[in-house]
């Protein structure tokens, strides 16, 4: 299963510095040294958010960290002062909670739910964060609730407006998690399509702790020797990176030799 992440804005030429040095050590899954350089100033309410997320993200996929996601997480909520910060931070800690149920570290499901339906009724439809919303309310639909057809639903919505918005990063799992729905389907042109515009979009913003997962998937629907080529490039990613993500381990596991 491919467990999505954090997804936002990424950082581009012109953004202030503080952002530009998160953006590369995000990238790169060193999220704890991110989530350093924001802890002074997380008594404002969108870097207290950023800094929840990030660790969220590292729980996704590392599987630990949970403890101190929980404690940045309750920092974000009390530092929200007005609709659109409390709906912001109900999202994170609906994605915190659907991280949890999808590891299997503790069911959290029905939590997951009720966070992002508070989140829905703080956020307009054309609010900063509704196509983030909307993506995770498709990963709610689709990896606890197992309705294929009401991800669909969601994660179009939030491809259109990540699309429309230019947030390019979110664009990217948009793409990724409607290829899946394909490949479900058995619709591997449409499937090829979405994991090569996702694989695309990681590398040219340079995210390359999501590249080796983007890799092996678009590994999944090209014939060999293709297949094998980005499966390889995906290991030498995944060892590069210390073995994140985590849950990216099996999947690239040589198949079992046959027996003699």
């Amino acid at each position: 299963m491919a467990y999505s992440a954090m997804s936002g804005t990424e950082t581009t030429t012109g953004d202030d510095p503080l952002q530009t040095a998160v953006w590369r050590l995000r990238s790169r899954g060193c999220w704890s040294d991110a989530a350093a350089l924001l802890a002074p100033h997380a008594t404002a309410p969108a870097a207290a958010l950023q800094r929840a997320a990030l660790l969220t993200e590292r729980c996704l996929f590392t599987g630990a960290g949970w403890s101190e996601a929980e404690e940045a997480l309750r920092t974000a909520e009390a530092t929200a002062r007005e609709g659109h910060g409390r709906g912001a931070a109900a999202c994170e800690r609906g994605h915190l909670a659907y991280a949890s149920t999808v590891l299997g570290v503790r069911d959290r499901a029905d939590e997951a739910r009720a966070a992002l339906g508070r989140a829905a009724a703080l956020l307009g439809p054309d609010a900063p964060g509704r196509a983030l919303l909307d993506f995770r309310r498709g990963l709610i639909a689709e990896h606890l609730s197992d309705s294929p057809q009401s991800a669909r639903a969601a994660y179009r919505r939030a491809h259109a407006a990540a699309a429309a918005d230019g947030e390019t990063l979110l664009l990217s799992f948009t793409w990724r998690h409607l290829a899946g729905l394909a490949l479900r389907e058995g619709e591997l042109a449409e499937a090829r399509h979405g994991f090569g515009e996702s694989l695309r979009i990681r590398e040219e913003l340079g995210y390359l702790v999501g590249t080796a997962p983007a890799l092996a998937a678009l590994a999944d629907v090209e014939p060999e020797p293709e297949a094998g080529r980005l499966r390889a490039e995906a290991g030498r990613l995944f060892r590069l990176l210390g073995g994140v993500p985590t849950w990216l381990a099996d999947q690239l596991a040589p198949p079992p030799a046959p027996a003699a």
